[in-house]
C-alpha cells in the first residue's frame, strides 16, 4: 500500500478523533442501542434504527481512521527547505485582486481550506509544488483561471 503523507499535527488530530470514537462515542451508542432495544418492538422503533445507523457510521469511521493512521508517513516540515514541497507554508498574492493568501500544503486527510490547510492533491498545490519565491503560477480552479505570485515559502 502507498504511504499517506501528513504532518505531525494532522496525524495527532486523527489519533485524537479515533480515541474519542473508541472511548466515548462507541460505548455511548452501544448503550443507546441497548436502551432502545428494551423499549420493545424493534420494527417500529425509530430510536433503535437511528442508534444502529449511528453505530454503523462510527464503526466505519473507526476502520477508516485505523487504515489511514497505519499508512501514515509523518513528515516534519521543519526539516525541509528550498522549493515548495509537502509541508511548506506558502504566501501568495492573487495577481488580479492583489489579495494575499497563506496556505500550508498538507495531506488530503488533514486538508481544510478554511483553516489554510491545502490538500496536496488540489490544483493549486500541484501548481505550487517545485516553485520558488518570486515565481508566478497559473492555476485552473473550479472558479476559473487564477494567477498567483509566490511571496514567501516557510517550513514551520
Amino acid at each position: 500500500m502507498e504511504k499517506i503523507p501528513m504532518t505531525r499535527a494532522g496525524h495527532t488530530a486523527l489519533e485524537v478523533e479515533l480515541k474519542q470514537l473508541k472511548t466515548v462515542e462507541r460505548p455511548a451508542i452501544i448503550a443507546a442501542i441497548a436502551e432502545a432495544r428494551d423499549h420493545g418492538d424493534l420494527s417500529e422503533n425509530a430510536e433503535y434504527h437511528s442508534a444502529r445507523e449511528k453505530h454503523s457510521f462510527i464503526e466505519g469511521r473507526v476502520k477508516e481512521l485505523e487504515a489511514v493512521i497505519s499508512l501514515a508517513e509523518v513528515i516534519d516540515p521543519k526539516t525541509l527547505s528550498g522549493a515548495i514541497k509537502f509541508g511548506a507554508t506558502v504566501t501568495v498574492v492573487d495577481e488580479d485582486t492583489d489579495e494575499e493568501k497563506t496556505w500550508q500544503i498538507v495531506g488530503e486527510h488533514e486538508a481544510n481550506i478554511e483553516k489554510g490547510l491545502l490538500n496536496i492533491k488540489s490544483p493549486i498545490a500541484r501548481a505550487l509544488i517545485g516553485k520558488e519565491e518570486g515565481d508566478s503560477v497559473e492555476v485552473r480552479t473550479p472558479g476559473g483561471e487564477k494567477a498567483y505570485e509566490i511571496l514567501k515559502i516557510a517550513y514551520i
